[in-house]
């Protein structure tokens, strides 16, 4: 049996992975998906009457945007947003932004408001420590 030489730094971010934090962010994947699903619902549903010239439905299903991470307080979550196809002509097109999730979000209200107070607290006092004690809570 080979010793391995090769050091496990650990991840830069500050968010480790253990068995507990991928299951809730798991969970917290899944309920996005859920949550997106029934506001993508209801806005099928209010269309649903709405046909073009020739029979087919105005809004269609379009797939998925591509996936991209959104920045929680339990570390970056996957999520992929369903895309709708608005086929009607002129310029009152339908489209899907979840009120949930706006198009260019990228970290969660907390992490936003957490950001600029570690900078402060870090720079003013040279001391990271009680700014860090209040993120592992």
């Amino acid at each position: 049996m080979q010793e391995t030489t090769i050091t496990q730094l650990p991840d830069p971010s500050g968010f480790g992975s253990d068995a507990f934090t991928d299951v809730l962010r798991d969970g917290a994947r899944k309920l996005i998906k859920q949550a997106l699903q029934a506001e993508l619902a209801t806005l099928m549903a209010a269309f649903s009457k709405e046909r073009l010239d020739d029979g087919r439905a105005r809004l269609v299903r379009h797939g998925h945007l591509p996936e991209r991470e959104v920045l929680t307080g339990i570390g970056p979550v996957p999520v992929k947003v369903p895309r709708v196809r608005d086929r009607g002509a002129g310029d009152d097109k339908i489209t899907f932004t979840p009120s949930i999730l706006p198009r260019y979000l990228r970290k969660t209200k907390s992490v936003e408001e957490l950001l600029p107070w570690l900078y402060l607290k870090g720079v003013s006092t040279g001391d990271f420590t009680e700014a860090l004690e209040a993120v592992g809570h």
